[in-house]
C-alpha cells in the first residue's frame, strides 16, 4: 500500500526536498533544501546511525543484546538510540557538556546512558571521541560506532541521500553544498552525485573555527575564529573525508547563518538549527557563483540538518544569544 512501511527503520530517509523561496531570490537561481529534520530522530544523522549499526551486524561485531557506544554532539547519539531500541540493543552516548540541554534530555528520554565530559581539543585524551572509544573497549559486548572514521557513515549518503536528491531533482542539479562534522554527508553526497554527473559542483560550507576551509583553499589545516554551531566544524581529515570531491569552498559566520535561520522561520515556516542556516548561506553563495558564470538556470541543493526545537534553550533563547554576542531574533527581543 502506498505510504506504508513494514518497519520503523524504513522511516529513515526518503525525506522531502523543498524549494526555498528567500534563498532562491537571494541567489538568483533555485535553492533546494533536503528536509532531514523529517527523519524519526529529527536529523540527518539517523542515516549514518542506521548504516553504522547494520554494518556492525553484517560484520558480526554486534550481537543480540549488545551495546553501541558513541561520542557525539548529540544527533548521532539520538539516531543510534532509536535504531538500537528498534533492534534490541543498548546505547551509551558520550557528549560534550556544552551541547544543548534539549539533546541531553532527548537522549535520556530515549533510554540511552548519557556520559557528559568537559569540552576538549581532539588531541586531549579526555575528548569525547577518545572517551567513547575507551568505554567501548571496557564494555562487554559493545561496539564503538566511530562515526568520524567509520566509512559506513558516508556510505549511507552514497547509497541513500545522493540518489534521492538526484531523483527528486529529475537529474537536473548543478551544485550541492553542506558543512562537515564527521564529513560523512558532504563526502557521501558528493561522491554519490558525481557518480551520476561529474559536472555537479560540490562545495564545502565551513563555519568559522573549523580548519577545512583553509585545507581545501590552500592545503593547510588552519582554523580562524569560532562558532557556536553544534555538530559541524572539523580540524582534521577524517576517514569519511578522505577523497571527498570538494570543488570549491565557502566560509560562513554564525551571524550570517542566524540571519537565514530567522528568515526561514519568519518567511517560510521552517524551524531549523544553526547548521542548517550555515548550509543555506553556503548554498546561496554557490548559487551566486554559478549565476555569475552565466548559469541563471542553476539548481543547488543543501541539507536542512535538524529541527530548531532541539535548540530552544540556546539558539532560540534571547538571553543565550546576547551572552554569545549574537543578534537576537526580533520576535524574541
Amino acid at each position: 500500500m502506498t505510504g506504508t512501511r513494514s518497519s520503523s527503520l524504513d522511516l529513515i530517509g526518503n525525506t522531502p526536498l523543498v524549494l526555498l523561496q528567500g534563498p532562491s531570490e537571494a541567489a538568483g537561481c533555485e535553492i533546494w533544501g533536503k528536509c532531514e529534520f523529517a527523519n524519526p530522530g529529527a536529523s540527518v544523522k539517523d542515516r549514518a546511525a542506521l548504516w553504522i549499526v547494520r554494518d556492525a551486524e553484517d560484520k558480526g561485531l554486534l550481537k543480540a543484546g549488545g551495546t553501541i557506544v558513541e561520542g557525539t554532539a548529540g544527533n548521532t547519539g539520538i539516531g543510534l538510540a532509536l535504531v538500537a531500541n528498534a533492534l534490541g540493543y543498548k546505547t551509551v552516548i558520550v557528549m560534550p557538556e556544552n551541547q544543548s540541554k534539549e539533546k541531553m534530555d532527548t537522549l535520556r528520554a530515549l533510554g540511552a546512558e548519557l556520559v557528559l565530559v568537559p569540552p576538549a581539543p581532539f588531541p586531549n585524551p579526555g575528548h569525547f571521541v577518545h572517551t567513547s572509544r575507551r568505554l567501548a573497549e571496557e564494555t562487554a559486548g559493545a561496539v564503538w560506532a566511530n562515526q568520524f572514521d567509520n566509512v559506513a557513515n558516508r556510505k549511507a549518503h552514497i547509497e541513500s541521500t545522493a540518489p534521492e536528491i538526484w531523483e527528486q531533482m529529475d537529474g537536473r542539479i548543478d551544485g550541492f553544498t553542506c558543512a562537515a562534522g564527521t564529513g560523512g554527508t558532504i563526502a557521501g553526497v558528493g561522491l554519490g552525485l558525481k557518480a551520476f554527473d561529474d559536472n555537479i559542483r560540490i562545495a564545502l560550507t565551513d563555519p568559522h573555527g573549523a580548519a577545512l576551509y583553509n585545507y581545501y583553499a590552500c592545503g593547510e589545516l588552519r582554523s580562524e575564529g569560532s562558532s557556536v554551531a553544534e555538530g559541524i566544524g572539523q580540524g582534521r581529515i577524517t576517514a569519511n573525508l578522505e577523497g571527498a570531491p570538494i570543488d570549491t569552498q565557502f566560509r560562513v559566520s554564525d551571524e550570517e547563518g542566524i540571519e537565514w535561520v530567522g528568515r526561514l522561520l519568519s518567511e517560510e515556516g521552517l524551524c531549523l538549527g544553526l547548521s542548517s542556516g550555515i548550509n543555506v548561506a553556503g548554498a546561496v553563495a554557490l548559487g551566486q557563483q554559478l549565476v555569475a558564470e552565466g548559469r541563471e538556470d542553476a539548481r543547488v541543493a543543501t541539507i536542512l540538518c535538524d529541527t530548531g526545537f532541539r535548540y530552544l534553550s540556546s539558539l532560540y533563547n534571547a538571553e543565550w544569544l546576547r551572552a554569545k554576542g549574537l543578534p537576537v531574533f526580533p520576535w524574541l527581543a
